[in-house]
């Protein structure tokens, strides 16, 4: 099947080149390229202090890596910092036995609130997305852009439906729209959505401008954490 979807983004693209200059796709690769070296070497000292922290609250393994769907279909190891537990799926498991409803929110839009399989270091480095820092290696491997629609797993191919083309002409990026837009308030098909806008629109001031939302998300984000207290 990921054969057949690899296809149908390759007639896409094909169709679509004229729309994305093959300038503008040097100019954003290059980019990632010295955004991710120049953030990887700022944030060293930090993430070795996540490391460590990380070592110390549940050991190892630090890095968590899941296969997820890159551009034209191609399968890639995504990289993030290790925020759930070792028994997480067991916990997941116990959780929807004892309330359905809940299983029915993670099928939904595949995120939960309260996720018990998130420790408590997790939940820190999910509020400032400290977690996902580790894709600038992603990044730096061509496998991940800065900006981009939001990785998916194999499984999710099928929910983009006619859209699929769309997302598999571009490379998943470690923010996007999906991001900057209140993601735990939105539908599927609203992520979906996004990915066709930003397909849409994508160019350098977009992409700076998606930057620059993230940054007052993630600031926002721990304001409102503080004020739940």
């Amino acid at each position: 099947m990921l054969s057949a979807f690899r296809g149908i983004a390759q007639e896409e693209q094909d169709a679509a080149e004229p729309l994305v200059s093959v300038r503008h796709n040097r100019s954003k690769r290059l980019f990632d390229i010295v955004f991710a070296g120049a953030a990887l070497l700022f944030l060293s000292p930090a993430l070795l202090l996540i490391a460590l922290a990380l070592l110390i609250v549940d050991g190892r393994p630090l890095i968590y890596r899941h296969t997820r769907i890159g551009h034209g279909g191609r399968q890639f190891r995504c990289l993030k910092f290790r925020s759930m537990r070792k028994d997480g799926d067991k916990r997941l498991a116990e959780l929807f036995a004892r309330e359905p409803e809940r299983e029915q929110e993670w099928l939904a839009v595949r995120k939960l609130n309260n996720d018990p399989r998130v420790h408590t270091l997790g939940k820190f480095l999910r509020m400032t997305s400290a977690d996902e820092l580790p894709q600038l290696i992603n990044v730096l491997r061509g496998e991940m852009s800065i900006v981009g629609p939001r990785p998916i797993v194999h499984e999710e191919l099928e929910r983009y439906g006619p859209h699929v083309h769309y997302y598999l002409s571009m490379t998943p990026g470690v923010t996007g729209l999906w991001q900057v837009e209140r993601r735990c308030n939105t539908s599927y098909e609203q992520r979906v959505q996004f990915d066709v806008d930003y397909y849409h629109t994508r160019s350098f001031s977009t992409d700076m401008h998606i930057l620059w939302k993230t940054v007052g998300v993630v600031l926002l984000a721990r304001n409102e954490k503080h004020l739940t207290k």
